[in-house]
């Protein structure tokens, strides 16, 4: 057991740490909200990760492969709302910040429960919007995991992926939550903006075309 978890964390975390939409959104929402934002949007990513992992034990890439037009309408659905996202940062890339963005870390507004759980859905729906993790799982669970593998194992698997995702994520987000990355923000918002709405875009255009 202990060598199949070893396996899956050293698999599943070049995954996580390979650049995606979640990843682009944490270093954004970190940059603009601080790292208590930044956290809360991670822990809904890893919550994403866990869900399509889960859809993976569950046969949902075996779905996909018996029923591919499946497969082209999420890919079609989260494209769609990534690039929608991109939309809205590039759009409001020249906006002028609002004032708990614009504040230092020490300043920033405190974040209520409401905000909290709202960054987390947002990080959950983000994550979701990209269908290739459950390819992915798909394929670990077929390769690294042995036939007639018990629920405790699948648990610990899980368990693993959430740990992996949040722990990357929360260093993500402590990353671009520093001062000197929020001041650089500040300075080069509409450029910033632009760049990660291109790459968000670009991802879901990816998403949609492979």
């Amino acid at each position: 057991m202990s060598a199949v978890l070893l396996s899956v964390f050293a698999v599943h975390l070049v995954a996580a740490i390979s650049p995606g939409p979640a990843v682009l959104m944490t270093m954004r929402v970190a940059m603009t909200g601080g790292m208590a934002r930044g956290a809360g949007f991670a822990f809904g990513v890893a919550l994403g990760a866990v869900a399509w992992a889960s859809a993976a034990v569950l046969g949902l890439a075996t779905l996909f492969e018996l029923a591919p037009r499946l497969l082209i309408a999420l890919k079609i659905a989260g494209a769609a709302y990534l690039i929608r996202l991109a939309w809205k940062m590039w759009r409001g890339a020249d906006a002028p910040l609002s004032v708990g963005a614009a504040a230092s870390a020490a300043t920033l507004p405190r974040l209520t429960a409401r905000q909290l759980v709202r960054l987390t859905l947002r990080g959950l729906t983000t994550q979701l919007a990209n269908p290739k993790p459950a390819i992915f799982f798909g394929a670990v669970f077929v390769t690294l995991v042995p036939a007639g593998a018990g629920p405790g194992l699948f648990a610990a698997i899980l368990a693993v992926v959430f740990i992996n995702e949040v722990t990357w994520n929360l260093i993500v987000a402590r990353i671009f939550s520093l001062e000197s990355a929020r001041l650089g923000y500040t300075r080069l918002k509409s450029r910033i903006d632009r760049v990660l709405g291109g790459l968000l875009a670009a991802l879901g255009v990816k998403i949609a075309a492979f």
